[in-house]
């Protein structure tokens, strides 16, 4: 595949936004450093889908190459077969994709270098630097030590080259069970650095790999794996999150001792930590797995299939990562600035509709009963490219049920029993009285209209209000599913460390009002067509996106819709109320 094909600076009059790797990398061609060539890589391990945090860093890894005229690679780190399916890598390659990404040559594979990783580990026994161990998971924990008190050496540290070769041989060849055996780094169990207490490099699991089949027993550890396919890919800037900095001395430990064909710099950047959500793969997982969510791409999730569903766009989230920027510094980003940059977005390029998410019947007594009025609206008023819609009026409308109040509060501006409002892109009309059910519940309006009121406003008198209507005949049924926050708490995983002995009190945060479906809507004829993933401003709704449940060309039209986001942002009300 060609390198990449579009970043924050495609357009050649937005200049990039500056952070601190953009110096580094700078400095680099300035001293003609690798030769004065930028080689990234995005290592995605394919046990999971890809989240929000994942756009960032596929957007700073092959943003970076194609701005400086580099090679970023897609390589799956896949040493943990137990974990791993063909699903997610084929879920990471659309994800980055859609992006507006492609890596260089063919996805890369950390399972393809197994043959050198081995030969590798091979080099450090020889080296005398390391060893195979055959202390229990548990005795191993206790050999580490913590953080305040220093590891003890395995009584396996000092065995020799001979038995360490024979040794990984036969893990090698299988004869030991799971846990039995490790291959370990020999470096310092006195290290205030934990990651340097003799690491684990190899382990043994007997399961099938999706890309290599049965032909290892024993994977390597990420640690050991990561730097040494940086180095075989020639990775110049190896680009990772922030909770890698203290792992960094082993990255270069590894490469110090081998003879790679290079020693790539590793380089962190704060992750991304969106608030009212989680960007664990582990705990999304748990989410998936337990059913709280329906899959990896409910629309309720962070994840980029999740977002994408829900109708955010690919050119919302490049902007999104551009906005937050690349920082050492971890923190929270509010989630309401992803939600500016899709509002942004659509504001531009979302044709108008108008849906009733929660009818109410309203009878309009001054239309003849056999009277359809063909009206019409523009697409988008900024934009006349998009051209118009069809509406069309008769008798019998519905509104939504919001907008009707029979007691009204103050400054209430929409219909009330003798007052007026506009329809949109139609006329004024009155309500005389209403009917009700048994229950007393307002089931119909009874209203009049003004004819002279088409386009033009009424003689005399000043209408305020304006709502939005469809035809109950000339319209389509619809399914509207209204998506809130995940969580009701800013930080669930922080709320929940209380719990310390139970992760899964996190779960305790779940906002039960995350997704509310009303299944009665009622959408105008220009929607009937809709196809998966088309986005809609439902006017004064919010914006609106088809979902993958829709079914336009069935006898039914099923259609169902998500919405991606409101006209504005109300949990911004709520939090200053707080």
């Amino acid at each position: 595949m060609s390198n990449n094909k579009t970043s924050s600076s495609e357009n050649s009059d937005i200049k990039p936004v500056s952070h601190f790797i953009r110096h580094i990398i700078d400095n680099d061609m300035k001293q003609n450093k690798n030769n004065g060539k930028l080689v990234t890589r995005f290592p995605p391990e394919p046990n999971g889908y890809l989240h929000i945090g994942h756009a960032k860093s596929i957007c700073l890894n092959f943003g970076l190459a194609l701005d400086y005229q580099g090679i970023c690679n897609l390589r799956f780190d896949d040493t943990n077969p137990e974990k791993e399916d063909k699903e997610y890598i084929d879920s990471i390659k659309d994800d980055v994709k859609w992006l507006g990404f492609s890596w260089s040559e063919e996805p890369k594979y950390a399972s393809d270098y197994f043959a050198q990783l081995y030969g590798y580990a091979i080099e450090l026994i020889k080296q005398g630097k390391a060893y195979v161990c055959s202390l229990t998971p548990e005795q191993a924990r206790e050999y580490r030590g913590s953080l305040t008190q220093a590891g003890k050496n395995s009584p396996h540290r000092d065995q020799t080259v001979e038995q360490n070769l024979d040794l990984f041989e036969r893990m090698k060849q299988g004869e030991f069970g799971e846990g039995e055996r490790v291959l370990r780094a020999k470096i310092d169990m006195a290290s205030p650095n934990i990651n340097l207490r003799d690491p684990i490099i190899y382990r043994i699991r007997k399961i099938e790999h999706h890309q290599t089949g049965n032909e290892w027993c024993i994977y390597p550890m990420y640690d050991y794996t990561h730097c040494v396919s940086d180095a075989i890919e020639g990775i110049t800037h190896s680009l990772c999150t922030l909770e890698f900095e203290d792992h960094r001395p082993l990255y270069d430990w590894f490469l110090d001792q081998l003879q790679t064909p290079s020693h790539p710099q590793q380089i962190e950047f704060a992750r991304l930590n969106l608030n009212y959500t989680i960007t664990s793969k582990r705990k999304l997982k748990q989410l998936v797995d337990d059913k709280h969510v329906n899959g990896w791409d409910d629309p309720r999730l962070p994840t980029i299939s999740g977002l994408r569903r829900r109708g955010y766009t690919s050119a919302s989230i490049r902007e999104f990562c551009d906005r937050i920027g690349v920082t050492k510094v971890d923190g929270m980003v509010d989630m309401s600035t992803l939600e500016f940059c899709i509002r942004e977005d659509l504001e531009h390029t979302a044709p108008r509709a108008m849906c009733v998410i929660n009818p109410l019947r309203v009878v309009i007594e001054s239309i003849a009963e056999d009277l359809v009025e063909d009206l019409s609206a523009p697409r988008h008023p900024k934009d006349e490219s998009m051209g118009r819609r069809s509406l069309k009026m008769t008798r019998v409308i519905v509104i939504d049920q919001s907008d009707f109040e029979e007691a009204p509060p103050p400054k209430y501006r929409r219909l009330t029993i003798g007052s007026e409002v506009r329809l949109r892109n139609s006329y004024v009309i009155k309500c005389e009285s209403v009917v009700k059910n048994e229950q007393g519940e307002v089931i119909e309006l009874r209203c009049i209209h003004d004819a002279d009121t088409l386009g033009k406003k009424p003689e005399g008198r000043k209408v305020k209000g304006v709502i939005h209507w469809v035809s109950e005949q000339y319209s389509v049924p619809a399914e509207v599913r209204l998506y809130d926050r995940l969580f009701s708490v800013e930080n669930p995983e922080e709320a929940a460390k209380k719990h310390e002995e139970d992760e899964s009190h996190f779960l305790d945060f779940l906002n039960p009002d995350s997704l509310t479906t009303m299944v009665n809507a009622r959408a105008e004829m220009s929607l009937a067509d809709g196809q998966s993933g088309d986005s809609f401003q439902f006017e004064r709704e919010g914006y609106f996106t088809v979902d993958s449940d829709s079914d336009s060309d069935s006898d039914s039209g099923h259609l169902v819709f998500n919405r991606t986001v409101g006209l504005r942002d109300s949990w911004a009300k709520i939090e200053k109320k707080n």
